[in-house]
C-alpha cells in the first residue's frame, strides 16, 4: 500500500470523525438527561445537603482574604486595609511553632497507631462464629461514639482526675495518687486513648461492611489448601480490604492537621498551652480570643493548602499502585 492511500484513509477516518460528532454529543446529552429524569426524586434530597456544604464549607472559603489584611471586625473585609505578606511573619513565631511540633507528633500517632486499629478490630469481629456475641460487642464498641467530647473528658476527670474514681481508690489503699489529667507527660497517651475508645468501634462499620463483600468460598479454597488463619488474612482480607484502606487513608491525610479542637481546648487549662497548644486551637486562641485576625487566618489558610496537597500526592499515589483512589486521574484512565 502506498504512501498516498494511506493518507488517503487518515483523511477520511477525520472526516467521519468529525460527521459523527454531533450525533455522539446528542446521544450524550440525551443520556444525561434521561439520567436526570431518572434520579430526579434523589437530586431533589440532595438539594438541601449541597445548600449546606455550599453555604458552610465553600462560602467561607472566601473569607480567607484576611490573611492579606489587617483586618478589623468593625471596618469588615471591604474596608479593612491591605497588608500584603505581613501577616505571614507569624510563620517565626515560637507559639506557632510550638503549636505546628505538637500537631505533626498527635497526627503521626492517629495515623501510624490509631488508623489500624478499626481494621484489626473489623478482622476480629468477622472472625466470631456466634453472631448474637458479635452484635453485642459491636453495640458496646459503637455506643462512645455518640458521647460528646465534653462528656469524654468529663468521664477522664471523674475517673483520672486528681478527686477522680481511680485516685480516690489508690488514696484509700494507702498508696499515692497518680497525676494523669494534670501532667504534661501524659498528656498524648491521654488524648490518644480517649480517641480510640471514642471512634475506633464506630470506624470498623465501614471494614466489616467491605469484608462482607468478600466471596466465602475464597476462605473456604484457601482452608482445603492448608492456609492457616493468619495467611487467609494476609492474603484474602488485607487485599479485600485495600481498596477501602486507600480511600479513608486519603481522606484522613487531608484531615491531617486537624487533630481535634474540642478535645483538647477543653483539656489545656489542666497541662497549659505549651505541651496542648495545636493549629486549631492557636487560631482560636490568637484569632478569636486575642484578636489577632490576619495572622490567624494565614495559620488556617496554610491548613487548607497542605491538606489538599496531601490529598492530591496521597490520590497520586494510589493510582500509581493501580488503585482508584479518591478520584480518577490521568493514571487512571
Amino acid at each position: 500500500m502506498t504512501a498516498t492511500s494511506h493518507s488517503t484513509q487518515k483523511v477520511g477516518r477525520a472526516a467521519s470523525m468529525r460527521v459523527d460528532e454531533p450525533a455522539r454529543r446528542g446521544t450524550a446529552r440525551q443520556r444525561l438527561a434521561q439520567r436526570f429524569r431518572r434520579d430526579r426524586v434523589l437530586l431533589v434530597l440532595a438539594i438541601p445537603g449541597i445548600l449546606l456544604l455550599l453555604l458552610f464549607r465553600y462560602v467561607p472559603l472566601l473569607g480567607n482574604v484576611i490573611a492579606f489584611q489587617d483586618f478589623q471586625p468593625f471596618l469588615g473585609i471591604f474596608h479593612s486595609s491591605w497588608s500584603g505578606l505581613q501577616n505571614f511573619q507569624i510563620l517565626a513565631d515560637p507559639d506557632f511553632l510550638n503549636a505546628l511540633k505538637n500537631t505533626v507528633i498527635i497526627t503521626l500517632i492517629q495515623v501510624v497507631l490509631v488508623f489500624p486499629l478499626p481494621i484489626i478490630v473489623a478482622i476480629m469481629l468477622n472472625g466470631m462464629l456466634s453472631e448474637r456475641i458479635k452484635r453485642i460487642v459491636q453495640s458496646i464498641l459503637y455506643m462512645p461514639h455518640f458521647l460528646s467530647w465534653v462528656m469524654v473528658v468529663a468521664i477522664t476527670q471523674q475517673f483520672l482526675g486528681g478527686t477522680g474514681i481511680v485516685n480516690l481508690g489508690l488514696r484509700s489503699a494507702g498508696m499515692q495518687a497518680i497525676n494523669v489529667v494534670g501532667n504534661q507527660h501524659w498528656f498524648l497517651t491521654l488524648i490518644t486513648s480517649q480517641v480510640v475508645w471514642k471512634d475506633t468501634g464506630w470506624a470498623t462499620i465501614l471494614f466489616l461492611a467491605a469484608l462482607s463483600r468478600i466471596d466465602v468460598g475464597l476462605y473456604e479454597a484457601a482452608s482445603v489448601d492448608g492456609a492457616s488463619r493468619w495467611g487467609q488474612t494476609w492474603h484474602i482480607t488485607l487485599p479485600g480490604l485495600r481498596s477501602i484502606i486507600i480511600l479513608l487513608l486519603i481522606l484522613r491525610l487531608g484531615d491531617a492537621l486537624n487533630v481535634g479542637f474540642e478535645q483538647i481546648l477543653l483539656q489545656q487549662p489542666a497541662v497549659g498551652l505549651h505541651a496542648s497548644e495545636v493549629l486549631d486551637t492557636y487560631v482560636y486562641n490568637s484569632g478569636i480570643i486575642g484578636g489577632n485576625w490576619g495572622p490567624a487566618a494565614v495559620v488556617g489558610l496554610l491548613k487548607g493548602v497542605v491538606g489538599v496537597i496531601l490529598v492530591v500526592g496521597a490520590n497520586s499515589v494510589a493510582h500509581a499502585f493501580g488503585e482508584p483512589g479518591l478520584y480518577e486521574g490521568k493514571s487512571a484512565r
